[in-house]
């Protein structure tokens, strides 16, 4: 007996690996583009919001109803139209009811929705919700073939492709989403502006991105807080339609007594929880990293107020805010990417009067098909009308053959003339529909509805009064708009220079410290002067390197045979007794390279700089100040070579020596001043190199600590002067041995 054939062998397609894969990714790239993450042009909208909007109209969750369970609209949702999980629902629900989140809210939410502190909204089954004012307005016109509905993902149910979306969604409440290899991001905007800027457009078809951003300022944040960017900024922005937005908190400075003052945040950048923006500054403060700053409050109720005191009622308000823009997130960038679906379609980058032209043309798209709806209902009512009339005119002929004919609805329809839709309205009229008054009511709706007709058959025949139309009621749309305080700009707009180098001011107490740094790289301060350096203790088979006088507003320049520096605020060194921290996990600064010199900053100074084989040049300390832990760079060095000697000028000459003993002296003029490079030659050398250098005054005279530490000063050095790049002569013979200038005096 033969075996049956098995029906549920899988089937074996024989096909490229690169090629399958690369199919079924692209298909998943476009689902994922078109059906979930970038919203449509038309009505500003990803599916799962349209969804929801279109599931609460049709559990009739009007705005002067009741509340509904959330759980019951996400379940309506996911049953019947969007079946990605809940939680993706009524996040998305969530979002559009939170006012901190969304500029004009599209759901009216009823139970913990969330803060701007971060914390998440309760659960489904304990909120409700409903919708909104906007909402309302956007899915008017469902009902009056507005748009075209297609199944849902099985067929049982109809969807909008799209809502009429008379509201400007994608602008008034931007978008933000990611898909594959594109994503989205539009900021909200205010509604009074792109309802002006629409009316303008349509006015003038050929106004310009400069003329449209007179009225549309920039973005208008749920949040507030302040746009600092420039007007030639925002304009680019807008026109390429990427960039992005500097927002920065807003504040205010309030003034205590005996001349205290401190600084209150009224309003964060959107997008910011202020929860972790308090943490953030509190944990930067505990660790010194916020000078400025000695106290922080979070008196917020539910308007934001966060009470930042300085350290120092010396200290200019507005140095200390720009020092918190840069350290924390008081000030935060917005990413611009106004990259939508066209038509539903196509994903494109836009400029912001692409946007409005996209609005506009949607919303005469809506009102021709609003009206073409309409015109057909006036010319069925019209037609009944008509059939009306007539049994008024002949009342009693009618009622005969109501009363006495067996087929009443066709003899109707013989007798007068009337088609089948007519001679029905008729037989299912009421008696009292008979009355006199009736007759006159129906004239006078019936020259109504000629008149109506009349001036819809123009409407859709000319495009100038189609335009007219929609100017009208995107005019009415403003002035309904307007009562609502909630509708004004809250984030100001205010063109500011930013500071990329701002100079903190000296609010830190100016305390004498002794900065101790170790021969193998440990450091600390010690507070006061140090008269014994013996009693300064260190690790096992550790000495002293340096011991640098300094103030606490100080900072530090390590200088390093990489030929970087390394910056090293003097009050944020460790203190005490203890043996300090290495160097080398404050800063990024290698284990191969050693420590050539520390200098204190000083804006007024400048430093003479040089490498082992005699190349050098004068930099400023302000060229040589390192912004990250990772130093700044500061020599050109070849392979082999390192940097060996980083010297304060103090003089109108240099000295150099090599490790030939031979000295060189010559004026200071002959070295270039730059902030970075290689250098030019200080001494030529053939079988050596570079020792050491210093400055010094040519009057008087060249001093040096010989080895039993006394102090040694040459004033005639004619054998050794001459011009840089010069080999030089024979050092003194009282000169030390270890051939450097700077021996320290014991």
């Amino acid at each position: 007996m033969a075996n049956k054939e098995d029906t549920n062998k899988a089937t074996i397609y024989n096909e490229n690996l690169d090629v399958a894969l690369g199919q079924r990714y692209l298909a998943y790239a476009l689902s994922t583009i078109t059906d979930r993450a970038l919203p449509d042009s038309r009505d500003g909208l990803k599916p799962v919001h349209r969804r929801i909007l279109y599931a609460m109209r049709q559990l009739k969750l009007v705005p002067t109803g009741s509340f509904r369970k959330c759980a019951k609209i996400v379940g309506e949702v996911m049953g019947n139209y969007h079946p990605h999980g809940d939680k993706a629902i009524y996040d998305s629900l969530v979002r559009m009811a939170q006012s901190f989140t969304t500029r004009y809210p599209l759901i009216e939410g009823q139970g913990n929705f969330g803060n701007i502190d971060g914390d998440n909204a309760a659960a489904q089954r304990y909120t409700e919700a409903r919708l909104s004012e906007i909402s309302v307005i956007m899915l008017d016109g469902l009902d009056e073939s507005a748009v075209d509905f297609k199944d849902n993902y099985d067929g049982s149910e109809k969807e909008p492709e799209f809502l009429p979306a008379f509201f400007p969604q994608l602008l008034a409440n931007g978008a933000y989403g990611i898909a594959v290899g594109m994503a989205t991001s539009i900021p909200p905007h205010n509604i009074k502006e792109i309802l002006d800027a629409s009316i303008k457009l349509i006015q003038n078809s050929k106004i310009d991105q400069e003329s449209l951003l007179e009225i549309i300022k920039g973005p208008d944040f749920p949040t507030g807080g302040v746009l600092v960017d420039s007007k030639k900024t925002i304009l680019e922005n807008y026109t390429l339609g990427k960039g992005s937005f500097r927002i920065r908190a807003k504040f205010e400075q309030e003034f205590l007594t005996r001349g205290r003052w401190q600084i209150v945040v009224t309003e964060i950048p959107y997008g910011i929880q202020k929860s972790k923006l308090v943490e953030k500054l509190a944990e930067l403060i505990n660790e010194k990293k916020l000078n400025l700053l000695s106290d922080l409050r979070d008196e917020s109720a539910e308007d934001i107020r966060l009470v930042l005191e300085p350290k120092s009622k010396n200290i200019p308000p507005e140095i200390l805010m720009e020092h918190l823009f840069k350290k924390t997130d008081l000030e935060n960038r917005f990413s611009l990417n106004m990259n939508v679906l066209q038509d539903g379609k196509m994903p494109r980058v836009s400029s912001l009067k692409d946007l409005l032209q996209n609005y506009i043309n949607h919303g005469r798209n809506i009102l021709i098909r609003r009206s073409k709806y309409r015109l057909k209902n006036i010319d069925t009512r019209l037609h009944l009308i008509e059939g009306f009339l007539v049994t008024y005119l002949n009342i009693d002929r009618v009622i005969n053959i109501i009363r006495f004919n067996e087929k009443p609805k066709s003899d109707l329809q013989k007798e007068f003339d009337l088609s089948e839709i007519q001679a029905e309205a008729i037989l299912n009229m009421r008696l009292r529909s008979l009355r006199k008054l009736e007759q006159f009511q129906l004239e006078e709706e019936k020259d109504l509805l000629l008149k109506e007709r009349l001036n819809l058959e123009v409407l859709l025949e000319d495009e100038k009064s189609q335009w007219k139309k929609l100017s009208k009621e995107l005019e009415l749309l403003k002035l309904k708009l307007s009562s609502d305080k909630t509708f004004n700009r809250k984030t100001l707009i205010e063109e500011k220079e930013i500071f990329e180098n701002i100079q903190i001011p000296d609010v830190i107490e100016d305390e004498e410290v002794t900065v101790v740094i170790s021969q193998l790289g440990w450091i600390k301060f010690v507070k006061g002067k140090i008269t014994n350096p013996e009693e300064i203790k260190y690790r096992e088979g550790d000495n002293e390197r340096f011991l640098i006088k300094a103030k606490t507003s100080d900072k530090l320049l390590i200088f390093g045979t990489n030929g970087l520096i390394y910056t090293l605020l003097v009050n944020l060194l460790p203190s005490g007794r203890t043996n300090g921290e290495p160097i080398r996990l404050l800063t990024d600064l290698p284990n191969q390279t050693e420590i050539v010199n520390v200098l204190i900053f000083n804006s007024d100074l400048c430093a003479i700089v040089s490498s082992n084989v005699g190349d050098g040049f004068i930099i400023k300390h302000e060229d040589m100040l390192a912004q990250t832990r990772s130093g700044k760079k500061i020599i050109n060095l070849k392979t082999g070579v390192f940097a060996n000697c980083l010297k304060n000028i103090e003089g109108d000459a240099i000295a150099s020596i090599g490790t030939n003993r031979k000295l060189l002296i010559f004026k200071i003029e002959e070295l270039p001043l730059l902030n970075r490079g290689k250098g030019v030659r200080l001494q030529k050398f053939k079988d050596a190199t570079l020792s050491d250098i210093t400055s010094f005054e040519l009057e008087l005279g060249l001093a040096w600590f010989d080895k039993s530490g006394r102090k040694k000063v040459e004033n005639n050095f004619e054998n050794w002067l001459g011009k840089r790049a010069q080999s030089g002569k024979i050092a003194p013979k009282n000169f030390p041995k270890n051939n450097m200038f700077n021996t320290i005096q014991k």
